[in-house]
């Protein structure tokens, strides 16, 4: 059952092994903002999403049980074509490891590409095409 009231994803919290080189590989990979808040806090915009950056090291609480580096798999939507992030990403000599495959996203099916960012964390870049409608895997063999 739903909990009431929650209507989306306000910003996710990422460790990562060094904050400048996380926020320049975005910045150059997904177009993100560096944005700064609180006490010297940094992260990145991403659309109506805020990523917030906590350097390995750091010791903040409450955080997670195990903040580790590269464990983390994200999914951003774009409204632009996978070729065309193919070749920004290939530009940018970043390699897609996977795709375009299809997917199952929380809207649906979709077509998506990955990589790795510098901490090896996965990302992947889904685009739902608008009229027609991608076959989507089932959701065990499907979705990230």
């Amino acid at each position: 059952m739903a909990v009431p009231g929650i209507s989306g994803l306000d910003h996710l919290v990422l460790t990562v092994s060094s904050i400048d080189v996380t926020c320049a590989f975005y910045a150059r990979a997904l177009g993100c903002e560096e944005v700064r808040f609180g006490r010297g806090r940094r992260g990145l915009s991403c659309g109506s999403v805020r990523i917030n950056l906590r350097q390995a090291e750091q010791v903040v609480e409450p955080r997670a049980a195990a903040p580790t580096p590269g464990s983390a798999d994200l999914c951003f939507v774009t409204v632009e074509g996978l070729n065309t992030i193919a070749s920004h990403l290939a530009a940018h000599d970043i390699p897609i490891i996977l795709g375009p495959v299809v997917r199952n996203g929380a809207k649906g099916a979709m077509r998506s590409l990955y990589f790795r960012e510098p901490d090896g964390n996965l990302i992947e870049i889904g685009h739902y095409d608008g009229g027609r409608q991608a076959r989507a895997a089932p959701l065990s063999e499907g979705s990230s």
